[in-house]
């Protein structure tokens, strides 16, 4: 039901290990012990994980080989290009639209699987969630995420205010999570219905459910005289239907992504955090 080869959670985990490991090496101390430690962590991780797959069954040895040597390739692709990205996220022209644009042809280029799988599910979050920290930074750079901002547990931020930005911040997030998530459960199907854009939805939307909708022909001819030109448009389309969970879970990573880097670092300056 799902893709085997290769295996995405080896393939993530040898990216954001590497990159972690880049970062702290880079900005942190850099020295015999720390290198020993950084490589012995993220290849221990790395390992781990590899064979949590194949001991759930999920995978085979080949699907996780495939899925290091991929994220290997990845990210030696990023640190290579990082530095360029980060400079057109900061002060490049356009950025929104364009991340925006980027994120819609993402959210539509992805191979449909046959039945439902996380796997789709997982593409959707991880897609809002790059556009809800673009967006965030690209607004709030200059006062939240320049050199100068603090570095966790230094003499500039440390254990106890540390622990007040968690104690603040996760629950902020968890609700701006849960608020955009119920926001667009409403807005979005109402948007498609006025705009004549077929929905259905899996599981966030119950009178949406495929088993409810287009029931008769004369349901169908009054959905196709309200939406006018735009339902002629997408019946151009072999879709059938647009499933309105992909638009609902965007939005709700998205505004996730874009509370940590926008709206709880403001709260933290208020707070004096």
């Amino acid at each position: 039901m799902e893709y085997g080869l290769p295996s995405s959670h080896a393939l993530n985990t040898v990216c954001l290990m590497g990159y972690m490991l880049h970062y702290v090496l880079t900005y942190g101390p850099c020295d015999g012990f720390m290198i020993a430690t950084g490589l012995s962590l993220a290849f221990m991780l790395v390992t781990l994980i590899g064979i949590a797959r194949v001991y759930l069954g999920m995978h085979s040895l080949t699907d996780v080989i495939a899925g290091i040597s991929f994220g290997i390739v990845i990210l030696a692709f990023w640190l290579v290009v990082h530095d360029h990205v980060d400079a057109f996220v900061v002060s490049g022209q356009n950025v929104t639209f364009f991340w925006a644009s980027l994120s819609l042809v993402m959210c539509f280029a992805y191979p449909r699987p046959e039945f439902p799988t996380p796997s789709f599910e997982f593409h959707t979050a991880f897609n809002g969630v790059a556009f809800g920290i673009v967006y965030g930074v690209q607004q709030t750079y200059t006062r939240f995420h320049g050199p100068e901002a603090p570095l966790i547990l230094s003499h500039q931020l440390p254990l106890l205010a540390y622990a007040g930005r968690v104690l603040v911040g996760i629950p902020t997030i968890l609700a701006v999570k849960s608020c955009s998530k119920a926001l667009s459960k409403w807005l979005l199907p109402v948007m498609c219905s006025t705009l004549g854009i077929p929905t259905v939805s899996s599981c966030y939307v119950p009178a949406l459910k495929p088993s409810d909708i287009g029931g008769g022909s004369g349901n169908k001819d009054e959905a196709k005289q309200a939406g006018g030109y735009l339902q002629r448009v997408f019946s151009l389309f072999p879709q059938k239907a647009y499933d309105v969970d992909t638009g609902i879970r965007f939005v709700q990573y998205a505004g996730l992504a874009w509370s940590v880097v926008d709206l709880v670092p403001v709260i933290f300056t208020h707070l004096n955090l």
